[in-house]
């Protein structure tokens, strides 16, 4: 069984015909409009029901995100069948009354909810998130995360403070730091010659950090460094300015949150408007 034959049927067992129900409600709501059959093919008839591919790609959607991931040719399959065995089991339920019980209809109404709340969210943004709107944003995001300076550093750890001046003794001859701190450090980062990569400063702790940016590339501490860990000898390799995420990064971001604050601004602008009154768990 292939990886995408075992998730979709870990969706059939987990869902039990749910997340499919969800969609054919959605199904039944899209299709209140008329399709255009060139741009939106009939993939399916069920008793002169009319399934298309816009159904496909909402059904997708309603996918869990790993499932998401394959092409739609993969799970095509598996997702037409799901609404053609829906379409003909809720025609079967609605033939015995089932739809009108009312703990059925409470559920029917909850998914009719949930879909138009998505869909009215939906329009009322849509056209909202503008180009301009995307490009202050992105300035207001970089004004939030300023970029900082960081440097690459080696470093050598050594337990006393004895140990560590006998280090400094030895660079100070001449001797190669990375090759020192190979045979002598005790850190993780001994065996690739002490190299920490770059870091900025809130990514060591305190003291380290103070005397790594203190020191010009080239360069090692001439005092040993405590810490915690025990007594260091840091030398920077190199020092540079961040950059900021570019906007092409953090477009998808920006977009989403956007897209949330103007839902959120419609969601409170509808609770203002309506009498609403909500009560604790005992129902007081």
């Amino acid at each position: 069984m292939t990886l995408i034959h075992l998730v979709l049927a870990q969706i059939r067992m987990r869902a039990g015909g749910h997340l499919i129900a969800a969609v054919m409600v959605f199904v039944s709501v899209g299709n209140l409009q008329a399709a255009d059959k060139k741009l939106d093919p009939v993939v399916a008839i069920v008793n002169g029901f009319e399934f298309h591919m816009s159904d496909i790609s909402r059904a997708r959607r309603q996918l869990p995100p790993q499932a998401q991931q394959y092409p739609v040719a993969t799970v095509y399959n598996f997702l037409l069948n799901n609404l053609v065995n829906t379409r003909l089991v809720a025609a079967a339920a609605r033939k015995e009354g089932l739809d009108k019980e009312a703990d059925v209809s409470k559920q029917i109404h909850r998914l009719e909810d949930q879909i138009l709340h998505q869909e009215y969210l939906a329009k009322r943004v849509a056209g909202a998130v503008t180009e301009k709107r995307l490009k202050d944003s992105y300035q207001t995001y970089v004004k939030n995360n300023p970029v900082g300076e960081e440097v690459r550093a080696r470093h050598i750890l050594v337990q006393t403070r004895e140990q560590a001046m006998e280090v400094i003794g030895r660079l100070n001859k001449g001797e190669d730091f990375a090759a020192l701190a190979r045979t002598v450090s005790t850190g993780p980062s001994g065996k690739q010659g002490g190299d920490l990569g770059y870091f900025t400063a809130g990514r060591m702790v305190p003291a380290f950090s103070a005397a790594a940016f203190s020191i010009r590339p080239g360069t090692f501490t001439a005092k040993p460094v405590k810490t915690q860990f025990g007594w260091h000898i840091i030398k920077v390799e190199d020092k540079r300015s961040q950059k900021p995420k570019s906007f092409e990064e953090v477009q998808a971001q920006l977009r989403d949150r956007i897209a949330k604050e103007l839902s959120d601004a419609v969601v409170a602008e509808l609770r203002k408007a309506a009498d609403v009154k909500t009560f604790g768990m005992d129902g007081k």
